[in-house]
């Protein structure tokens, strides 16, 4: 019975020698070894981007003005009012145009009729008419000599002339009242101000109050369009491959990290003089009231697509090397790199599908460290 039970003491202690052991082999080996923070490498679509800066503009701002002069009756300008296009800014005292309206309106009623009774010769070269057609028989029958007969013919002639002139000056007047009318009535048109297009109020001057006497061609306020323009500069190397359509993936300053999908919607064909890079606009899924003027970013236009054996995070990358971990191993290792997206790197060569890669605090790690791994969020 002692044999055995010295035997399972000696066991015991061994392992209660062991365990202080393990445990410092597992700190000293393991659980010191820095963290790594790694991706898989994994098949998938590669994306060829282009990288470009982004400036959202108003796509024009307008200066409200008057078209004629006149007091303001009513008016609802104010700084930061929201209008839609036709919206009633400005009113004009129309007073004196209606009274001008309403006498052109009177004169116009008898020019029409004027028109319709015709020259007042015209009694005149009837009678005129029947005189020579008298004097014809007359002439006919060798009691009217022919030079009378001509003499009458002329004044026939002559009255019909006079007519003729009459009556084109009838409706001179006719058509002068009637255009005097048009003119009027488009004056007074022009006397309500209206909004040229949706936007903000941006600026109001001091001379358009209710009450204040504004001149014909006096800029009143400023309107910024409630559409924007999102304009992208690239450089001359990467803006041959762009083309309306294609896709795009834009960030802003004003907010942060998140990224808002796009597409080119127009490419402009010549560069800026001053900064030679080209111009192209974006249609951006953003509503157009966080699309404020002035906001900057930078944008991604995708100009190829294809089937990758090999992609990994763009972060993972430092120049042309990765770091790979096999075993807890770091190995550093060249990489030919294909397509380059916003977070994505397609390697054509150096890697393999299930290998893992560092992502972050490259700077820390050098080949042959032993490290242990957590799995990139």
């Amino acid at each position: 019975m002692a044999a055995p039970q010295n035997k399972a003491r000696w066991i015991l202690r061994l392992l209660l020698l062991a365990l202080p052991l393990a445990a410092f082999w597992y700190v000293y080996f393991i659980a010191l070894r820095p963290v790594a923070v790694v991706a898989t490498v994994v098949r998938g679509r590669a994306a060829n981007a282009v990288p470009g800066s982004v400036d959202v503009q108003a796509e024009y701002t307008a200066e409200i003005k008057s078209e004629v002069e006149g007091r303001i009756t009513s008016s609802i300008l104010d700084a930061g009012l929201a209008v839609k296009k036709g919206d009633v800014l400005v009113q004009l005292d129309t007073g004196d145009v209606e009274l001008a309206i309403e006498r052109i309106k009177n004169d116009l009623v008898a020019a029409r009729r004027r028109v319709e009774l015709g020259s007042p010769l015209r009694a005149e070269r009837d009678n005129q008419a029947d005189a020579v057609a008298n004097y014809e028989h007359q002439a006919k029958a060798g009691t009217y000599s022919a030079a009378d007969l001509e003499k009458q013919r002329r004044l026939l002639h002559q009255l019909e002339q006079k007519i003729a002139l009459d009556e084109v000056n009838l409706k001179l007047a006719l058509d002068t009242d009637e255009n005097e009318l048009k003119a009027k009535l488009r004056e007074k048109e022009k006397m309500t101000i209206v909004a040229p297009t949706s936007g903000v109020i941006a600026e109001v001057k001091l001379n358009a109050r209710t009450g204040d006497l504004i001149g014909k061609d006096t800029p009143i306020a400023t309107l910024i369009s409630s559409t924007r323009t999102v304009e992208a500069k690239v450089s001359e190397e990467n803006f041959a491959g762009i083309k309306v359509g294609q896709k795009a993936t834009v960030t802003f300053l004003g907010y942060g990290t998140q990224l808002f999908h796009a597409v080119v919607s127009k490419v402009l064909p010549t560069a800026n003089a001053e900064t030679q890079r080209y111009i192209i606009h974006l249609d951006v899924d953003l509503p157009v009231e966080r699309l404020v003027p002035g906001l900057t970013g930078e944008v991604l236009v995708v100009i190829g697509e294809r089937d990758s054996q090999a992609n990994i995070p763009r972060r993972a990358l430092r120049g042309n090397e990765v770091l790979v971990v096999t075993n807890g191993l770091v190995e550093a290792r060249t990489v030919k790199v294909g397509y380059v997206s916003l977070n994505e790197v397609e390697v054509l060569e150096g890697l393999r599908e299930g290998e893992q890669v560092i992502t972050e605090d490259l700077d820390r790690f050098q080949a042959g460290d032993r490290v242990r791994v957590k799995p990139a969020r």
